[in-house]
């Protein structure tokens, strides 16, 4: 049973930066697609950023040009640079992953909480 588990989140100044980091356990496929998600409180989730496996990104609109999202495969980890964080940053970060022949999120972490004040 695949299992993700995320690090890196805390609190920080309007501005500062964090490394997000989701490393997999229990399974080794090639997922399709990586994402970290976020939801602030009274929020619905949204998609941040996603990696696929040939490395292809994408990046929502609001965090383009701050946020970097890279995966080491090797060490089964996913990453999420994120830079010039603002308040709106704010939330529960999750990561997950899909299986190896579609793109369906199949394994989730718990999250991280990132708290950015001003």
């Amino acid at each position: 049973q695949g299992e993700l588990q995320e690090s890196g989140g805390g609190s920080v100044q309007a501005g500062g930066s964090l490394r997000l980091s989701c490393t997999a356990f229990g399974y080794t496929s090639s997922s399709v697609v990586m994402t970290w998600f976020r939801q602030a409180p009274g929020k619905d989730r949204e998609e941040v950023t996603s990696i696929d496996r040939d490395g292809t990104t994408t990046y929502a609109d609001s965090v383009k040009g701050r946020f970097t999202i890279s995966k080491d495969d090797a060490k089964h980890t996913l990453y999420l640079q994120m830079n010039d964080l603002k308040p709106e940053d704010t939330g529960m970060y999750t990561c997950a992953a899909s299986g190896r022949y579609s793109r369906q999120h199949l394994y989730w972490g718990r999250g991280t909480q990132v708290t950015v004040s001003s």
